[in-house]
């Protein structure tokens, strides 16, 4: 199997109108997406609301996913989880469905945990997963989880766990930051959390991207991606950058996660895809407007 690489898409995830899942709207969107230059799915994650969601939910995704064919290099699924038992019992259904590659949070309600903390519960969620085909991709984004992934932490796992212990996705928008985790491991699997990073990061020797944006312009990233692939950090690969660094942030200026969901409710006359769970809100129809209007250089059409 081959280790996921390129442009993922952090998938939003639909609600029907009782804000219950809606598994065929996610289904056809995560096809919409591949079908559209992403080269994988990052299911369940802080774009998919996935801490929103019940054990029970988030099971029924991949199980759906599995079903969908949408697995192995196509798929990193998010499984971390405050409850050690609920991640390893995600992270095991991922691998029995042929999806071993996950993204793991840590531990985020308690605050300020010691590196050892954190050490023990990556460790015994290995331990408790009992698998050599296991790839973890740590989740670095303090800024909403309040809960920094140290280097020093990356140093312990890898030493102890090898090749169990893939990558990270760094979403802190700090480039310095992964530069230094790229330098910590010679073979470090690395994701830029944010589009507007993309190009420095695969400059600097990171993989590709997992990102929120690339559920409403999945195809201007895949364009900078493939022209880093075919040309290096050519002329039009830093113009393919400049344009995609633009569309992200027209998405600025409210909730992101209740702008995409609406920009794609008004551009698929589908109602319920601004539906979100509570503690977001839908945007009102002049949010809605005045997102679009921020949003002028993306072709709502498009997303169809």
């Amino acid at each position: 199997m081959s280790d996921p690489r390129g442009v993922f898409s952090a998938v939003l995830t639909p609600f029907a109108n009782d804000l219950s899942v809606d598994l065929p709207a996610y289904l056809a969107h995560c096809r919409w997406l591949l079908a559209n230059g992403c080269d994988g799915i990052a299911a369940l994650g802080t774009t998919g609301e996935a801490n929103s969601l019940s054990l029970a939910e988030r099971f029924a995704v991949l199980d759906a996913l599995s079903a969908a064919g949408i697995t192995g290099e196509k798929l990193i699924l998010g499984t971390g989880s405050c409850a050690l038992p609920d991640a390893i019992a995600l992270t095991r259904r991922a691998l029995e469905l042929g999806s071993p590659h996950v993204l793991v949070l840590p531990p985020f309600y308690f605050k300020n945990p010691s590196e050892d903390g954190l050490y023990a519960y990556y460790a015994r969620l290995i331990e408790g997963v009992k698998s050599d085909d296991l790839r973890i991709y740590l989740y670095h984004i303090p800024q909403t989880s309040a809960v920094a992934i140290p280097h020093n932490l990356i140093l312990r796992l890898r030493k102890d766990f090898g090749p169990l212990l893939a990558g990270a996705k760094d979403s802190a928008l700090d480039l310095a930051n992964m530069l230094a985790m790229l330098k910590l491991v010679p073979d470090f699997r690395l994701f830029s959390g944010s589009e507007t990073l993309l190009l420095p990061l695969l400059e600097a020797g990171g993989i590709g991207c997992i990102t929120a944006g690339s559920n409403i312009f999945p195809a201007a990233t895949a364009k900078t991606y493939a022209l880093w692939q075919a040309e290096g950090a050519s002329d039009a690969a830093k113009a393919a950058q400049a344009d995609l660094t633009a569309k992200r942030k027209s998405l600025d200026g409210a909730p992101q996660i209740p702008v995409m969901k609406s920009l794609l409710a008004r551009a698929r006359d589908a109602s319920p895809w601004a539906n979100v769970r509570p503690p977001f809100l839908p945007l009102s129809e002049a949010e809605t407007d005045a997102a679009i209007g921020r949003a002028a250089t993306l072709d709502l059409a498009s997303l169809r």
